[in-house]
């Protein structure tokens, strides 16, 4: 498998941590450089480490992956999208902008993971294929970072424009990633 099939697998990986990272960007309004490198930093790397990890000991948990991956993503994403909706809703009929939310290290971690649980199955895949794991992954993770920082850049925007409706959209983005996970 040559650099550009990677690297289209590495686009289609990102694809879900491209969409919570856009989600990021329209409802956290005081971001700082850290939150930046923080999304950047886990988003890349657990799209870089899962591929790793499916490579090495993906075959002893591939069916517990692939019975209960959906799941796990739907819960996760779910949770904190519904939470997100049901807030911006709350905000509409308040007829007040959303308070100022905090993008917290627990949040990054749960949204990391759950954008980077179909990386696993890759990185079965990768073994099972003789990719070497090491350049794959890192083409991976700078694919992932390239994109993910497009997509927040490209959230502030759409935020600005949506205004406190950009709560309720987010959450609504992240629902559907976690049904689309489960079918």
């Amino acid at each position: 498998m040559g650099f550009i099939e990677v690297a289209l697998i590495g686009v289609g990986l990102a694809m879900d941590a491209v969409a919570v990272s856009m989600t990021n960007g329209m409802i956290y309004k005081n971001l700082k450089s850290v939150d930046y490198i923080g999304m950047l930093a886990f988003f890349a790397g657990f799209q870089m480490l899962m591929p790793v990890v499916g490579y090495y000991a993906g075959s002893l948990f591939a069916g517990i992956m692939s019975a209960w991956s959906g799941l796990v993503i739907l819960l996760i994403l779910g949770i904190i999208g519904g939470k997100m909706i049901k807030e911006g809703v709350a905000h509409l009929k308040e007829h007040q902008m959303p308070k100022n939310r905090v993008l917290t290290l627990g949040i990054l971690l749960f949204q990391a993971i759950a954008t980077s649980i179909d990386a696993l199955a890759v990185g079965l895949g990768f073994s099972f294929l003789g990719v070497p794991i090491g350049a794959a992954a890192a083409e991976i993770g700078i694919i992932t970072a390239i994109m993910v920082m497009i997509s927040i850049y490209v959230g502030r925007k759409f935020g600005d424009l949506l205004g406190s409706k950009a709560e309720i959209l987010g959450g609504t983005i992240l629902v559907i990633i976690g049904i689309k996970a489960i079918l």
